[in-house]
């Protein structure tokens, strides 16, 4: 056939996606008849135009093609070499894996057959188009998840939103201003949480998670693992009597371990549902199998409100889309040993402070040192004193070859915002930034920078090497880049400005879904610059910091284009379905058809 032409091919960056055998797709590419060169980066580097012509014109290619994640990187190269060499623009071809979705052999086999055989992906596979079931589930009840919930709820379409704790509001319900305005999160917040929790649309399934999705696009079964409350929220009126009597006493996840709270517990004042529910990892009740306790129930105003033996239970809906909204967690500064946070009692984090300047928190927006209950709980107290001296250190965590070699994106902002709210709160206080680099990125960001600088705070460039106690500071020994020297100082409060890392949960919802994670571990988009919300499983969208670090503005703006997505497939009716198997006799088939066009018209 006239149409075929020596083909060689080069392997791009074979280290992604992991979950292809970059080996088993060279050894399935050396049974083409047209195939006469194969390399990668190891037998042909990218270090000249001399070195690659001479590789190419060696094995007597006329056509190249890159196949990769990312092949259009290197593709400006290629071109220049075939050019050289006498081959025009079409000599090179792209073979992307990203662009196709191919996260598995099969379907990274056919991306590089359709390129070698010259048939477009798109008219090989074309996916089957499939009816849509108009509701929606949404993974994830953080700012992400309320948004998107809205925007589908407020279209007229029935919404599913599971959130794994007690109460949606995510990490956002945990901060007491927002950066750069300074408007107050929960002014922001709260009123969206209520108006999903009274949405007629939006059935909200709080503690409970999903723990299986099958089916496809239009159509997937999800089961959904509704953990026990064990408090009947449709007749708790919310009195607090229970929790009052309550003896059993936990760390507060809410609060970040900065004080306790009940077994019997509401995670937070305005939280929605706003109903008590039961921890079984702390009810003595449920700890001793039913021989110890039982005062919640002696004391609940309302019959059988609480049931200290209820079960878990399993659901199983049927949706048509469904968004992952699930969020991130923030580093766990115990692992940088330098900084001694968990020995030094007045190392906090950034989210411990958070908690602390929250008039709702637990020092009533007080900022204190932790101290040491009668049972060795370390938490904060409103009579526990107050730091004359703060140090807040950036990229904890983060730009660290050590732990995530990735900007955590929000840690510069909210080191800036939680320095001011310390000289609000201190105003006699010394306040002092610690910084790498300043990434004021954003719409008023690089002003709130110059307004923090001006209202006295002391901002130095330049990495901490180590903490460490003398004399009961906190002796902080840091590059001071601007001056050229090695600095140290002494503190009484020193703040460790965590990054943000992908949830737990992140890899089993990865398999479970089927939609591939990146290098760190966030979840990967169809294409970052051209199609950030869509994944390569059909009818399952992204939003928020599940696909990287994202300030609130940034989450909304995605969960919006997110919700945009599923309402376009829903107003059509029809979306088309995953590609999971692809006939390589089909593309065969096809090429042979092109080519007899294509003979026929020269």
């Amino acid at each position: 056939m006239k149409n075929v032409k020596s083909t060689g091919i080069y392997f791009h960056n074979t280290q992604h996606p992991k979950s292809i055998d970059y080996t088993a797709l060279e050894t399935f590419a050396k049974s083409f008849p047209e195939v006469c060169g194969i390399w990668d980066s190891r037998s042909l580097p990218l270090t000249g135009i001399d070195n690659i012509g001479t590789a190419i014109k060696e094995k007597g290619v006329e056509r190249i093609i890159i196949a990769g994640d990312t092949p259009g990187m290197v593709k400006p190269l290629f071109c220049e070499v075939m050019s050289l060499l006498g081959h025009n623009g079409d000599s090179v071809v792209l073979a992307s894996f990203k662009k196709y979705g191919a996260d598995n052999i099969h379907r990274a086999k056919a991306v590089l057959l359709c390129a070698v055989k010259g048939v477009p992906f798109e008219f090989a596979a074309t996916p089957d188009e499939k009816d849509v079931n108009p509701d929606t589930l949404i993974i994830g009840g953080g700012i992400a998840g309320i948004q998107a919930s809205l925007e589908i709820a407020d279209s007229g379409q029935k919404v599913y939103l599971v959130e794994k704790t007690g109460t949606i509001g995510g990490h956002m319900a945990m901060f007491d201003k927002t950066f750069p305005t300074l408007d107050c999160a929960a002014c922001i917040l709260t009123p969206k949480m209520v108006e999903v929790g009274q949405h007629p649309n939006i059935e909200l399934i709080t503690y409970s998670e999903v723990k299986s999705v099958s089916g496809g696009p239009g159509d997937f079964k999800v089961r959904i693992l509704k953990k026990a409350k064990r408090v009947d929220l449709t007749t708790c009126i919310g009195c607090g009597s229970c929790s009052e009597k309550c003896p059993a006493k936990a760390s507060s996840e809410f609060d970040v371990g900065t004080t306790l709270r009940k077994a019997i517990y509401i995670p937070f004042p305005q939280a929605v549902p706003n109903k008590y529910l039961i921890d079984e990892e702390s009810c003595i009740y449920v700890q001793s199998d039913g021989k110890k306790c039982g005062v919640c129930v002696k004391f609940c105003p309302v019959d059988n409100c609480i049931n200290l033996d209820a079960k878990d239970e399993e659901v199983e809906i049927t949706v048509g889309n469904i968004i992952v909204a699930t969020g991130f967690k923030t580093f766990d500064a115990t692992r940088t040993e330098q900084f001694g946070y968990g020995k030094y009692s007045n190392v906090i984090t950034s989210l411990e402070l958070e908690r602390l300047v929250n008039a709702a928190g637990p020092t009533e927006g007080k900022i204190t040192y932790r101290t040491e209950d009668k049972k060795g709980n370390k938490i904060f107290t409103l009579d526990s004193g107050s730091p004359k001296s703060v140090a807040l250190i950036h990229c904890v965590g983060s730009r660290d070859e050590n732990y995530n070699k990735y900007c955590s994106k929000v840690c510069c902002m909210y080191s800036l915002k939680l320095a001011h709210l310390v000289k609000e709160k201190l105003p006699d206080a010394e306040v002092c930034e610690y910084y790498i680099d300043m990434r004021a990125f954003g719409k008023g960001y690089e002003e709130f920078y110059e307004r923090i600088k001006s209202e006295g705070i002391h901002v130095i460039r330049g990495r901490t090497a180590k903490i460490e106690q003398k004399n009961g500071q906190l002796l902080l020994r840091s590059e001071d880049i601007e001056n050229d020297r090695l600095i140290e100082q002494t503190f009484d409060m020193v703040v460790l400005a965590v990054g943000i890392e992908p949830r737990e949960d992140a890899e089993s919802l990865s398999r479970m879904l089927g939609i591939p994670q990146g290098d760190e571990g966030w979840f990967t988009e169809i294409n970052y610059i051209s199609d950030p919300v869509n994944t390569s499983t059909g009818g399952i969208t992204i939003a928020g910091a599940c696909q990287g670090p994202k300030d609130i503005p940034d989450t909304v703006v995605q969960a919006s284009a997110a919700a945009a997505r599923v309402l376009q497939s829903i107003i059509k009716g029809k979306i088309k379905d995953s590609i999971k198997d692809i006939s390589f006799e089909n593309i065969e088939s096809k090429a042979k058809k092109l080519y007899t066009v294509m003979e026929d018209k020269s």
